[in-house]
């Protein structure tokens, strides 16, 4: 089970762990522009419109990001404990978002404030690379959903979702999953039940 009581101390060393290596002294630097921020369910963490000035990493909870398309939410990405979100274009544009993010459950947040991170990476190399990927890994997970969508048949996608991000199957509403995997909640539901008849 997820610790609740973690500290800015240990979000710092487990940022450090996943994505650069640091000296005792980076971890004092890193620590010091995070900032804890807690979130009830349904929540916004980021309103439409909004301008995204910090990269957001989930210690407890699960949110999701998504935009409107004629009227109805569609769901770009989900996330649970350990990962990052955020508004990229919104975040380097410093333009209104058109991306929304919402806590699916209560949720605790580390904010990483963008002005704050690239003022402390001038002074050291390893939050630089820290800094360089985290916004890789945004990227990348961007490519990959873009490719899955292309490419990959409905049971094919469902199976992804499944092996990659088994927590986001179970908790979060079927009608979000069937949204990120851009099928109908009926769709998903025969394609689970394929699933699990074949496994």
């Amino acid at each position: 089970m997820l610790n609740l009581s973690l500290t800015s101390r240990d979000v710092a060393r487990e940022l450090a762990r996943r994505y650069s290596t640091m000296t005792h002294d980076e971890l004092d630097i890193l620590e010091s522009v995070l900032v804890p921020m807690k979130f009830a369910k349904n929540e916004m963490i980021l309103g439409e419109g909004e301008i995204c000035k910090q990269i957001f990493w989930i210690v407890k909870g699960l949110a999701r990001q998504f935009y409107y398309k004629n009227g109805k939410e569609v769901t770009e990405y989900m996330a649970t404990e350990n990962t990052v979100m955020m508004s990229i274009e919104s975040l380097f544009q410093e333009k209104p978002s058109t991306q929304v993010i919402q806590a699916v459950e209560p949720t605790i947040i580390y904010a990483l404030p963008k002005k704050e991170l690239e003022a402390v990476a001038m002074r050291s190399v390893n939050i630089q690379i820290l800094y360089r990927k985290i916004l890789e890994e945004s990227l990348i997970i961007s490519q990959q959903r873009a490719d899955m969508l292309r490419f990959e048949s409905a049971p094919d996608r469902y199976q992804k979702l499944v092996k990659n991000a088994p927590q986001l199957v179970l908790r979060a509403p079927l009608v979000y999953i069937a949204s990120y995997l851009q099928m109908t909640p009926e769709t998903l539901s025969r394609v689970r039940t394929a699933v699990l008849m074949n496994s």
